[in-house]
């Protein structure tokens, strides 16, 4: 066994989204950084070896799709790659490469592939953690779950020791700071760290999801399939060695639904009564014979679906078992599901998400039923259905600070948090987010010298949250605020702005309008109207001060006149679900027999704050209740939402807008929107965008009264925020982001170029100039975009 050493500035154990966005990060802030991974490929459960979908907050809230470095990855995946993705089982090996290309041409980063540790050395003195084990307090289960108290001999982490697959070499990479992304734990776990693995008591904790009884049972692991159509019959004949299927009740009614013949089935997985660390391997081959029973009862069992399988063939199976849960890590603060449901605004946010509380049921393929809401049959509107929809909300950063470790950080799945918080803060693109977030925080202590402690404390937490602004992520509770932004202190004008007058029925399809259909959280099957016996409700944005009138627009199919309740209502933001809220206004409408009628609405105020108003409708029968028609064409920031809780409002798949007008039209979409400090819909649309009426090209200008010197300037463009990423086509490039544009200076009494961009389809740009321009007038002329008629940005910033 060879053996080599070297030296970094950070150690990311852990190559999945959460340890590569956190590598990434911490090299592109100066750091030196050793990404360390146990697999051939990186992106961990995202990659072509387990095939599990990216999903985030954009599954559940329109316009909350993650940003930052991920962004960055998953746009360039789509417009690299010429598959589909077609939920879990369908990544390719272009995703791999796009992650490999990135860590390769980036700066400072270093990457160990096929390398696992398997040691870590403590101290000044480096005592072998693996040596110490032996030494240290076993896990008990005194509270129900696994509790392993904290017994690290040594404050700090000096070195991992690592082996490198089929080379026979091990490797001692020793840094200053240590950043834990396996998954499991591991690294936390050698050093000592205290964790706890299973779940807590409604008793213990209080929280909505938490069980009646504390238990070591976990979420399971799971393993996918592929199958495809080869245009002939293609025989199947199972194995002797795989599970027997009772009937199929055990699909059907037990919430493992067989909904799509080639595959992204997520319900194959199991846990208990195995452990989802140490039975890893049993556990692998569990779940193949469950796979492959699986697809037995589709090619010859299923009477729904082995005669429309007949040309199907199985393709591909997965070998690695992505994980849900094991051991999550003592921070210095536990993330629980208090702060989830109550949306509270945490001082050290750093990330956020948006996925519901997601927790399968412990046991799996073993248990009666797959997932407390597959169970159901998605019963949106249910009471399970109502407690788990939830966010966006805040991440702390102190959740993944190790509590007894001085220079260990924590990301992804192993943070601090509860059994019920994980449900949802679990996710891939959730925790990509905070690998960024962690990253980054890590080289900022470097260059600061701080102690990790002091990251979440003033006025350190507000410069990584500025930096990661900067670097293209959003906060929910935070603006950009970076005072050596030139563009804050401009004035703005443009070439055009569109106005909002609203969206009709028979509006053309955009082009950027990727997803629309109908489902659960959508319209009904079939159908082009919301039926008002449940109410919906329409946000609006208002610019100007002044509403006079809104109209929606409705069928009543029902043979006689219907009266409906509509009332006007102020959110505080277009994810604000709360069914009381301000009122505005409110009154009873006539709706007379026949499709599409225009219900006009004077409302008649004036004054109105810049940002959202609500129209809500219901019908005052519900036994005969017209419909509110639906848009194919939806306008930035503006979506619709449905009463799926006393309480509560859920979006309308896929943040659609209903059919509805304003008047006067709203100026909404003004070039001052892009010094918002705000990169996406939320409090107001944040959001330049030229009359679409007016050909390209199109301008933007910032104008300052003295000169400014400026060598960079930094724009975030829109597009890839309303739905996650498998809503997207092969070689998908965003309609409405801007491809070709030029930077423009004012200099000596006339334009000049000072950047020409052609074929952009990213959504983050940072363009340094080859020297600094002094002018007073700096513009954006968009000359083309990747189809969309308008030019559209959402931020500018300026820098020396």
């Amino acid at each position: 066994m060879q053996t080599r050493s070297e030296t970094h500035d950070v150690i990311v154990c852990g190559g999945g989204l959460a340890g590569f966005c956190a590598a990434v990060a911490a090299a592109r802030h100066g750091a030196k950084v050793a990404l360390v991974q146990d697999r051939p490929v990186l992106g961990g459960n995202a990659s072509s070896e387990i095939c599990v979908t990216v999903h985030g907050a954009a599954g559940f809230h329109a316009y909350s799709r993650e940003t930052g470095i991920l962004s960055e990855i998953l746009i360039e995946e789509r417009a690299r790659n010429h598959a589909e993705i077609n939920e879990n089982g369908w990544t390719n090996s272009v995703f791999d490469q796009v992650l490999y290309d990135l860590a390769r041409r980036t700066p400072n980063l270093t990457v160990h592939l096929n390398t696992a540790v398997h040691d870590v050395l403590l101290g000044n003195d480096e005592i072998s953690g693996l040596a110490d084990e032996a030494r240290r307090p076993q896990p008990d289960t005194t509270h129900g779950y696994y509790r392993r108290p904290p017994c690290a001999p040594r404050r700090r982490i000096a070195a991992v020791v690592a082996r490198v697959a089929n080379a026979e070499l091990e490797l001692t990479l020793r840094g200053k700071t240590f950043i834990d992304c396996t998954g499991d734990g591991l690294v936390a776990h050698l050093a000592g760290c205290g964790w706890k693995m299973g779940s807590e008591s409604k008793e213990q904790t209080g929280e909505v999801h938490a069980p009646a009884k504390a238990s070591t049972n976990t979420m399971g692991n799971s393993i996918h399939i592929r199958a495809r159509d080869i245009g002939r019959p293609a025989p199947y004949t199972p194995p002797s060695w795989i599970k027997k299927i009772p009937d199929a009740d055990f699909f059907h009614k037990r919430g493992r639904g067989l909904y799509d013949l080639r595959g992204g089935f997520w319900w194959i997985e199991i846990g208990m009564p195995w452990h989802t660390i140490h039975d890893n391997e049993t556990i692998r081959g569990e779940l193949t014979a469950w796979a492959l029973a699986v697809w037995d009862w589709i090619k010859n069992h299923d009477e729904t679906t082995k005669h429309r399988a007949t040309n199907y063939a199985l393709d591909w199976i997965g070998q690695v078992p992505g994980k849900r849960e094991s051991r999550r890590i003592d921070g210095l603060y536990e993330f629980n599901e208090h702060d989830i449901q109550a949306n509270i605004a945490l001082p050290d946010e750093i990330a956020y998400g948006g996925w519901f509380v997601d927790l399968h049921t412990p046991g799996g393929l073993l248990a009666e039923h797959s997932e407390p809401m597959a169970g159901e049959g998605y019963q949106a509107d249910s009471e399970y259905g109502a407690k788990s929809y939830v966010g966006p909300y805040g991440v702390p950063l102190r959740s993944h600070i190790a509590a007894d470790l001085d220079n260990l950080l924590l990301a992804g799945r192993c943070l601090s948090a509860t059994h019920a918080a994980l449900g949802t803060v679990r996710v891939m693109a959730t925790v990509a987010l905070v690998g960024q977030a962690v990253g980054t925080g890590a080289a900022l202590a470097l260059e600061k010298q701080l102690p990790l402690s002091a990251l979440p404390e003033a006025p350190h937490i507000a410069e990584l949250q500025q930096r990661l602004l900067r670097d293209g992520c959003f906060l929910p509770n935070l603006r950009h605020q970076d005072a050596a932004d030139l563009a804050r202190t401009a004035r703005v004008s443009a070439s055009s702005h569109a106005l909002s007058h609203g969206v009709g029925p028979d509006d053309p399809t955009q082009l950027g309008d990727i997803g629309w259909g109908s489902g659960a959280a959508g319209l009904p099957k079939g159908s082009a109207s919301w039926p008002l016996n449940r109410l919906a409700a329409q946000w609006i944005a208002v610019s100007g001060g002044r509403l006079d009138r809104v109209s929606a627009c409705l069928d009543n199919l029902t043979g006689a006149p219907r009266t409906i309740r509509a009332r006007l209502t102020r959110p505080e933001h277009i994810w604000d679900y709360r069914r009381e809220l301000p009122l505005l206004a409110e009154t009873t409408l006539t709706v007379p027999v026949g499709e599409k009628r225009w219900i006009e609405w004077p409302v008649a105020l004036a004054a109105l704050p810049d940002g959202f108003v609500r129209l809500e409708l219901v019908a005052e029968s519900p036994e005969a209740a017209p419909g509110w028609r639906s848009s194919r064409r939806i306008l930035q920031g503006q979506l619709a939402a449905w009463a799926m809780s006393p309480k509560k409002l859920r979006r309308l798949d896929p943040g659609l807008s209903l059919a509805f007008r304003v008047e006067p039209p709203q100026p909404v979409y003004g070039p001052e929107q892009v010094l918002s400090g705000v990169t996406r819909p939320h409090r107001a649309t944040n959001l330049w965008r030229s009359d679409p009426g007016q050909p390209l090209p199109q301008w933007l200008e910032l104008s300052w009264p003295e000169r400014r010197t400026i060598r960079e300037v930094q724009l975030t463009f829109p597009g890839h925020l309303l739905r996650e990423i498998h809503a997207y086509p092969p070689f998908f490039r965003d309609p409405q982001t801007p491809r070709d544009y030029v930077i423009e200076a004012w200099v000596d009494d006339a334009w000049r170029e000072v950047h020409v961009e052609k074929g952009n389809y990213q959504r983050l740009r940072r363009h340094t100039f080859p020297a600094p321009v002094t002018t007073k007038r700096i513009r954006v002329v968009v000359q083309a975009t990747n189809g969309d008629a308008s030019a559209m940005i959402y931020e500018v910033r300026c820098h020396v």
